[in-house]
């Protein structure tokens, strides 16, 4: 038996929205009927689901967005990323990773540097702005799996509540943001020191950030074994890494000093900022659905992973 989540009715047999992930009766089962975040989504050529607008106010803007509504939704040919950023986000960050050795053995450190790590030798280099949010460092496998653990478990929960689009918004630019600030930092606070910086540390945290404000009492295991609340890892967190950032030394005393500690706080803040203008406006998910939406500093030269 389980309980409606828009009226509290208890179901024997309740039915589940492919959209959200939640547990509805009969009556509120349809997207339309439980005011369903992923219906602004839904790709409905056959007019199945009233959306409520009168089509003839349809602007220019509004018909750009339905090409690619209809791109994206249920059985276009992107269809899968709507519902899957999360998971996509993840496999880019793997074959970047592929692509980083690749890079380095046949064209060397230089190439490495010039596609992938955000620099200040080269802050103008756009580009790197994005790939250095998916590259990490090659030197440290572990850099690479602890962001794939956090964005594997916890993204799909922030991305059923803001939506995808919103979802993808939020990652790249908080991973921009977090890149762009460390490198800014290090070119005030050390100028004539080169500071470059690669990974998606900023962008994950930014995910965290965002289910701290929407569901602080969100239990996380700290190394799989380790309950502890979403909201005391959060605090923990933010400590540790103002201390190491003020404090290099001490961060490199307990291995940490290659670490982008600003970036972390940087994405940290953004995804707390984005949580609390989000909270509210539908309820927040506490299970993970996997496949919602149709399917499941290196070698290069001096730089941080964060």
């Amino acid at each position: 038996m389980a309980t409606c989540d828009e009226c509290g009715k208890h179901e024997n047999l309740p039915y589940q929205c492919r959209r959200c992930g939640n547990s509805f009766c009969a009556e509120h089962r349809l997207p339309e009927n439980h005011d369903c975040p992923g219906l602004s989504e839904w790709n409905d050529p056959s007019g199945v689901f009233d959306s409520g607008f009168d089509d003839s106010v349809e602007s220019e803007g509004s018909r750009a967005s339905n090409v690619v509504d209809r791109l994206t939704g249920t059985g276009g040919p992107l269809g899968y990323f709507r519902g899957n950023m999360a998971y996509t986000f993840l496999g880019l960050m793997w074959i970047t990773f592929a692509l980083e050795f690749l890079v380095l053995f046949t064209l060397g450190g230089q190439a490495f540097d010039a596609l992938f790590t955000l620099s200040s030798r080269n802050p103008l280099y756009v580009w790197t702005w994005v790939t250095s949010i998916f590259a990490h460092s090659p030197a440290s496998f572990f850099h690479i799996v602890g962001n794939s653990i956090v964005l594997y478990f916890f993204g799909p929960l922030v991305e059923r509540y803001v939506g995808s689009k919103k979802f993808a918004a939020l990652f790249v630019v908080s991973g921009m943001a977090a890149g762009l600030a460390h490198v800014g930092s290090g070119m005030l606070l050390n100028p004539g020191v080169p500071t470059a910086v690669l990974g998606a540390s900023g962008a994950v945290f930014a995910i965290l950030g965002v289910l701290t404000v929407l569901n602080p009492s969100l239990k996380i295991y700290l190394y799989f074994l380790i309950p502890v609340p979403l909201w005391l890892f959060t605090v923990g967190f933010a400590l540790l890494s103002t201390v190491f950032f003020l404090s290099p030394g001490t961060a490199g005393a307990v291995g940490q000093g290659n670490v982008a500690h600003f970036a972390h706080l940087v994405g940290l803040v953004i995804g707390l900022a984005y949580g609390r203008r989000v909270k509210g406006k539908q309820r927040v998910p506490n299970s993970l659905q996997f496949g919602s939406g149709g399917g499941p500093g290196g070698p290069g030269g001096p730089g941080r992973r964060f």
